[in-house]
């Protein structure tokens, strides 16, 4: 395991908090008694350690494992788990930060990547006080909570995107009129996509965070008086109704009946005073409900 000192800042800011969730479900699972990992800079074969479970000192946080050297610079190559039966004698890895992984006690240690889209977005360990082998299903179930850990950055990664691109549209609004052409489409389209997403995210922040621009997205012409108040699944049915979906894919998209979409394009019909779905959409726009 090659580790080196970064200075602070130098990796981009990660998501620490759900690598210590899934250190959690890794101790749980192994009873290993010593968990840590980290996330990757971003385009850097270079994972920074910043969360540690079990651990009697800080040796190890801080620390960034760089591809190519030591145990977790292999697996950052080879994109697949490793393990060794005692740290500190094994000849097959390098031993530069010996250091550390001795002040911390660590003989018998095992590391797993962390992949999205073919590349390590972070590295979990797992290690005991004892040179004894980490068998086999030790490691299965360290990958396991890789995996998960995976499909949530993956998520993340995807949301964050959207709202990249959110953003962009928003200044692009904010510099055309009329409320007409490709660019509002796009970011009408995006705007319903968020909403349904931010309904199925369980990061507060990241949440909060979509909801905040969705909200940057909609409200009253100057000049008009405060909006009918929709429910949150009202206005996320009404946003997808915008851009074309039928209520099977409204339903398939915030996962939810066809029967119940009904439902609550009713109520916003109800509160808009409307009686069709394309009078609802404009009647939600000049409302400020819609961008």
């Amino acid at each position: 395991m090659a580790l080196a000192h970064l200075p602070s800042g130098s990796l981009a800011p990660r998501p620490s908090a759900l690598v210590r969730a899934a250190l959690g479900r890794a101790r749980h699972a192994t009873g290993l008694p010593v968990l840590f990992g980290g996330t990757a800079a971003p385009g850097r074969a270079a994972v920074r350690l910043t969360e540690l479970a079990g651990a009697r000192t800080d040796a190890l946080r801080g620390l960034v494992i760089r591809g190519g050297s030591g145990l977790g610079g292999r697996v950052l190559v080879t994109t697949r788990p490793g393990s060794v039966d005692d740290y500190v004698a094994d000849r097959r890895i390098s031993h530069e930060y010996d250091a550390p992984v001795g002040a911390e006690g660590l003989r018998a240690v095992a590391a797993v990547p962390v992949v999205v889209e073919g590349s390590v977005a972070a590295l979990l360990y797992g290690g005991v006080r004892e040179p004894l082998p980490i068998g086999t299903r030790t490691v299965a179930a360290l990958e396991r909570s890789a995996s998960r850990l995976a499909a949530e950055l993956a998520v993340r990664a995807e949301v964050e995107r959207r709202v990249a691109g959110v953003e962009t549209a928003e200044i692009t609004r904010a510099a055309r009129d009329p409320h007409t052409g490709p660019e509002w489409e796009r970011l009408r389209e995006a705007h319903a996509e968020l909403r349904a997403i931010a309904q199925e995210v369980s990061d507060p922040e990241l949440r909060d965070r979509l909801r905040g621009v969705c909200d940057r997205l909609t409200g009253p012409a100057p000049g008009r008086g405060p909006a009918p108040a929709l429910a949150p699944r009202e206005a996320d049915v009404l946003a997808l109704v915008a851009v074309g979906c039928g209520n099977a894919e409204v339903g398939r998209r915030l996962g939810v009946g066809a029967e119940t979409v009904k439902s609550y394009l009713r109520g916003a019909m109800r509160k808009l005073g409307t009686h069709t779905r394309m009078e609802t959409v404009v009647a939600a726009r000049r409302a400020g409900l819609l961008p």
